[in-house]
């Protein structure tokens, strides 16, 4: 299968915010509905975990619009302090407060005609969150101190790692405000998710940082290959891209090896496996067998519920160490467990 590559050129930009890899199924299924709404003006919801390309695919969309000569501002929800924000976004006056010796322009004007992406907006405070909400209905906006709206006309991408879908029920953010910004949502998997993905981003980042380093022609050996590729990714995209930069570094040579990557080899992270244990294990599949040769009804959904309800009591009820130790999403186990009746709606 060939690996879908798309390119775009956007000065001061870092590696990964310049090139897409789509190589798994997963992840080129995404990529139509990418193309069908990045021409449009809707507001696009970005969900994903930390270091997936959230920004990446903003910048994209903002390239693929008829806004791509205009400004694309990228905020981070998280960076400021619940004082300074709103400040930060909506601008403020002369006099507004104090420190404020001059007046200036917030993002949303600083991005007007252009593109505003708000990452991690699911950490805005709810008194912002309101704000928010007007701004996107009227299309104007207030500076702090002033009295006369200033009209806008901006693309907003919002991006989050949590599930406002969960804050929304736990009244953490609202409900209006969550369906305004997800007019579209592009869910970005994890790098976990999407295994295909793997080597042919670190071959990409091996050729960048191969030439920077002054060698062009350096590679991963079979063993680091098969290192990088089953290694989890906790840290995505962006793991994996220092990852392979410092390789680049330390490599004497041009072949990378497994200890020149710093990972965690594939044997320490595979659990050791006792003879008492290994004898339960064949008392399980033995059980299971009898089991279907009994004609047990609903044994699949049976088991499956055994082994959600022991995986929560063992991470200590957390859903996020739940759904790793299953290897689904936490949307999964999340849903799964309110059916059982383990958690509250």
């Amino acid at each position: 299968m060939r690996d879908t590559i798309l390119k775009f050129e956007v000065s001061a930009l870092a590696i990964r915010a310049r090139t897409f890899i789509f190589s798994d199924p997963r992840s080129k299924a995404l990529l139509p509905l990418i193309e069908r709404t990045a021409p449009s003006n809707a507001t696009i919801m970005i969900t994903g975990e930390t270091g997936t390309g959230k920004e990446l695919v903003a910048r994209y969309v903002h390239q693929q619009s008829g806004r791509a000569d205009r400004p694309f501002v990228a905020v981070n929800c998280g960076a400021f302090s619940e004082t300074l924000i709103e400040s930060e976004l909506f601008g403020h006056e002369r006099g507004a407060f104090t420190g404020a010796h001059n007046a200036r322009e917030g993002w949303f004007e600083a991005a007007n005609g252009g593109t505003l992406f708000l990452d991690e907006v699911g950490d805005l405070p709810q008194s912002l969150q309101v704000k928010l909400l007007r701004v996107l209905q009227e299309r104007e906006v207030v500076r702090l101190g002033a009295r006369r709206p200033v009209s806008l006309d901006v693309r907003l991408i919002a991006a989050t790692n949590v599930d406002l879908r969960a804050a929304v029920e736990e009244g953490k953010f609202r409900e209006d405000l969550f369906y305004r910004l997800g007019v579209v949502t592009l869910p970005l998997l994890p790098l976990r998710e999407r295994p295909a993905d793997i080597l042919p981003l670190a071959r990409h980042f091996l050729g960048v940082y191969g030439e920077r380093s002054g060698s062009p022609a350096i590679e991963l050996s079979p063993d680091a290959e098969d290192l990088v590729f089953h290694y989890p990714w906790p840290g995505n995209i962006r793991e994996l891209e220092n990852v392979i930069q410092r390789a680049t570094l330390i490599a004497p040579g041009k072949q990378i090896e497994p200890e020149h990557l710093g990972l965690p080899s594939r044997a320490s992270r595979e659990p050791q496996i006792s003879a008492r244990e290994t004898e339960g294990l064949d008392g399980v599949r033995a059980m299971i067998s009898k089991l279907i040769a009994c004609g047990e009804p609903e044994l699949l959904d049976r088991l499956i519920d055994l082994a959600v309800r022991e995986a929560f009591a063992a991470t200590g009820e957390n859903q996020v160490r739940t759904a790793q130790a299953l290897g689904v999403t936490r949307n999964v186990i999340r849903t799964y467990l309110k059916n059982a009746g383990l958690i509250g709606e």
